[in-house]
């Protein structure tokens, strides 16, 4: 046993959204019930790779008093059938939980030719999570994109929402309301930044509280230091743009 870093999980907190074990190289690990538990205490480097996405701050380092860390076990471990990496995708280990990160992905592959007035009401999304708390910074599909930043809600009430916003763009999704919105300007300006962000279109309702989500924006750019093309819509209640 030595003293060392190591991580520390609040279970009250931790979601078992599974971000963490898909973050965690050494595969140290797992969803038990739910909740994100260490495997083995010598597979975890004490690093903190696991901390970044975690949408909930149920993680953190500390000092303690542990195995050493072996990362020839760790090797072993992850050419394992054990290793939760190769578990994550699995739905069923995920009933308490959202495994979006594990499913990390663009769809920029050629499609199908799609028709101007897009009739069939074909999906415009280019990549998946979508949710802001969700996203990797780091995913290639930002990479100069030109990216949408939308109200949860809009997409539910303006109709031809995919070919008229979400076509040609990245697209993240929050509520200024109801989500925690804390670590988002660090987030939206972490994207900005190492993802070379082209432009940004925010798309929120009229409701009062909605333009909490353009503030958030405006102070990521402005943190990013970046001059961006910068386009913001406001859908009506009724479904119609103001």
């Amino acid at each position: 046993m030595v003293m060392r870093k190591f991580i520390e999980i609040n279970e009250e907190k931790c979601n078992g959204c599974g971000n963490c074990i898909v973050d965690c190289a050494e595969g140290a690990l797992q969803l038990v019930n739910g909740k994100a538990k260490v495997v083995k205490e010598q597979f975890c480097d004490g690093l903190g790779a696991c901390i970044g996405n975690c949408p909930v701050d149920a993680l953190k380092i500390i000092e303690k008093d542990v195995a050493a860390f072996d990362e020839e076990a760790v090797e072993k471990h992850l050419k394992s059938k054990d290793n939760p990496k190769l578990k994550i995708a699995k739905k069923e280990d995920h009933a308490c939980g959202c495994p979006s990160m594990a499913f990390d992905r663009s769809f920029v592959e050629p499609k199908e030719e799609k028709k101007a007035d897009n009739p069939q009401g074909q999906s415009e999304l280019q990549q998946w999570p979508v949710q802001l708390h969700l996203i990797n910074p780091q995913a290639p599909y930002l990479k100069g994109a030109n990216l949408l930043v939308a109200a949860t809600c809009s997409a539910f009430s303006y109709g031809n929402f995919h070919h008229d916003f979400i076509k040609d763009h990245i697209v993240v999704v929050a509520c200024p309301k109801l989500d925690r919105t804390e670590p988002y300007v660090d987030k939206l300006t972490q994207i900005i930044t190492e993802g070379e962000i082209t432009s940004i279109t925010v798309i929120r309702m009229e409701v009062p509280c909605c333009g909490g989500l353009s503030q958030i924006v405006k102070e990521a750019i402005n943190k990013s230091g970046k001059k961006l093309p910068y386009l913001e819509e406001i859908i009506t209640v009724d479904g119609k743009i103001r």
